[in-house]
């Protein structure tokens, strides 16, 4: 099997982006291209995820209401109740309450600032 490496995410607003991600989840971000793009690590190497990139967004951003046109990513999170309430302080709006995916853990889809839809995965075997 062929598993995803990388991942790529667009902002309008590149700034605001990274200061979601890196208050939220702790992502550090390293200007790559200048003013265009930028290396995500998302985590240490040996441990499970991969680590992407951000892109200026070209064109403009998704409205709300319209169709997912893209992968949507998952981060692991020990806590999605703290996630969910960090992200609302943060001015998003959630995509679908928290929900329990039957012994893998409690789930909840977001929209980060740039209008990109984000999953959040607590792992609980006991979710119901």
């Amino acid at each position: 099997m062929q598993r995803p490496v990388h991942f790529e995410l667009y902002a309008s607003n590149p700034q605001r982006a990274i200061e979601f991600y890196q208050s939220i989840f702790g992502w550090e971000f390293q200007e790559y291209m200048p003013n265009f793009y930028w290396l995500i690590k998302t985590g240490e190497m040996g441990t499970p995820g991969i680590d992407g990139g951000m892109n200026v967004r070209e064109g403009t951003a998704p409205e709300t209401g319209t169709p997912i046109n893209g992968f949507v990513c998952t981060i692991d999170v020990p806590d999605v109740d703290a996630t969910i309430a960090a992200v609302q302080k943060a001015g998003c709006e959630l995509a679908m309450p928290k929900h329990a995916v039957p012994t893998v853990g409690w789930h909840v889809y977001f929209f980060d600032p740039e209008g990109n839809m984000v999953g959040a995965m607590q792992r609980d075997t006991n979710a119901a």
